[in-house]
């Protein structure tokens, strides 16, 4: 411990404040994953490999695609403006806060409407290979999901707000809707089987809203009433960016939904394999790099607007070399502990040894995706503090070619299999393609 302590205090200010960063998000990352493995274990003694968890895992996907989207382009877009709005005055930095909040609202109110009156037609297009039960839950489901989409959109600003101030508490509050699912599958008595569910995610999702914003508020001093408008010095910039980014991010936002809709289309439970698959593979995804990632943008972009854009590249790069190997070894030994690591977590009640063979081996092709996963993160971050948001855009769009080809063409032989193998080389393609971006200066017109 003291030989890293040591080491630790060796590297440059802006290498500690990652490190330091990412070792606060990923502690939060890990308790919030064992808050998502514990409900997940509750789920699955519960539910087991069933249509209410192919509703629930249908429904998760495709009703929150668009509202994660707008969250993820805030999370690159907003922080870069947020780090060099705190050079503003109190009475600037309150004008734009209220009319992002104000903005905020009014787009999760749209989105929470036009999801529920959309759902039988989503239905119908997307869930055709669903039983006619299983589509009855989803559309119960969406009592939940629809105002969770605004609650979505707030949380994420209310983050976006504490991560400009390198604040990452809002991690561990991803854990919020989890712990209330929970505790409403293991308590609820209802003969209603998709009621815990749904009440837990509503729940859950309003009480993280509520603690995030409090937070914000006390982070950056603001508590600003909304109040519709654009007339902040800040909009201009964040539009054009917003704009360009939310293209790719679009483009990308599909993989989950393509990943559904193919695995409806295989039947045979493979939605909620699939579900379970994922969602412990996201345990490493999240702690390994998620951690760097979150933690290396507000400090990029701080020395960015220092105008070291030579020395934040340098930074990056190891940050992704050191990832990109961490990841490879994490596969080697995955592979090797996915039978057990399946067992612990589900094989319980409704869930059987078999299915714990099914979906250890779908975790197993998972896995290779994590060294281009882990590697490429941070040069995402990197170009993010550059504003070379339209160079982004393009790669995301070239990645979900690549992911809709793959799954065509793995799918119908490998199954569920095949769709994570897919995911593997639309990863590889992302790092490669990241990695000759960030390795070439960038070009002084290479901005948005």
């Amino acid at each position: 411990m003291k030989s890293f302590s040591r080491q630790l205090a060796r590297l440059s200010s802006d290498h500690q404040r990652i490190a330091k960063g990412a070792a606060r998000v990923a502690l939060f990352l890990l308790l919030g994953k064992f808050a998502g493995a514990f409900k997940e274990m509750a789920v699955a003694w519960r539910y087991g490999v069933s249509d209410v968890v192919d509703a629930y895992q249908f429904t998760f996907t495709l009703a929150s695609w668009l509202p994660v989207t707008l969250v993820g382009v805030l999370s690159v877009v907003l922080i870069p403006v947020l780090v060099r709005s705190r050079k503003d005055d109190a009475h600037q930095r309150y004008r734009f806060l209220a009319e992002l909040q104000a903005w905020g609202i009014a787009a999760g109110v749209v989105l929470a409407v036009a999801i529920y009156i959309a759902w039988p037609w989503v239905l119908h297009v997307a869930g055709q290979g669903l039983d006619a039960q299983t589509q009855a839950f989803s559309q119960q489901l969406t009592w939940a999901f629809a105002p969770a989409a605004l609650l979505t959109l707030l949380s994420g600003i209310s983050a976006a707000r504490l991560r400009a101030h390198e604040r990452h508490l809002n991690t561990l509050l991803d854990s919020v809707p989890a712990v209330v699912i929970l505790i409403w599958v293991l308590l609820a008595t209802t003969i209603d089987p998709v009621g815990p569910l749904l009440w837990g995610t509503l729940v859950g999702y309003f009480v993280q809203s509520v603690v995030l914003l409090w937070l914000a508020g006390r982070a950056d001093g603001t508590i600003a009433r909304p109040r519709l408008g654009m007339s902040s010095a800040h909009w201009p910039e964040l539009v054009k960016a917003a704009g360009v980014m939310l293209i790719g991010q679009v483009a990308m936002s599909f993989v989950g939904p393509l990943d559904q809709y193919t695995a409806a289309t295989l039947g045979d439970n493979t939605n909620s394999t699939l579900g379970y698959a994922t969602r412990l593979l996201a345990l490493l995804l999240g702690v390994g790099a998620a951690s760097v990632g979150r933690a290396a943008l507000p400090v990029l972009a701080d020395i960015h607007s220092r105008g070291d854009a030579a020395y934040g590249r340098i930074v990056a790069l190891k940050w992704s070399f050191f990832m990109g190997m961490a990841g490879a070894v994490v596969t080697i030994v995955g592979w090797w502990l996915a039978p057990y690591g399946v067992g612990l977590l589900f094989e319980r009640g409704a869930f059987t040894a078999a299915d714990t063979v099914r979906v250890a081996e779908v975790v197993r092709w998972g896995l290779l995706q994590l060294p281009f996963y882990f590697g490429v993160l941070i040069l995402v971050q990197l170009l993010a503090s550059q504003n070379r948001y339209r160079l982004m855009a393009a790669i995301a769009v070239a990645n979900f070619a690549v992911k809709a080809l793959m799954n065509t063409l793995l799918a119908p032989h490998f199954g569920a299999q095949g769709i994570m193998l897919a995911t593997t080389f639309m990863y590889a393609s992302s790092f490669l393609c990241y990695a000759v971006a960030a390795w070439r200066p960038m070009p002084s017109a290479g901005r948005i």
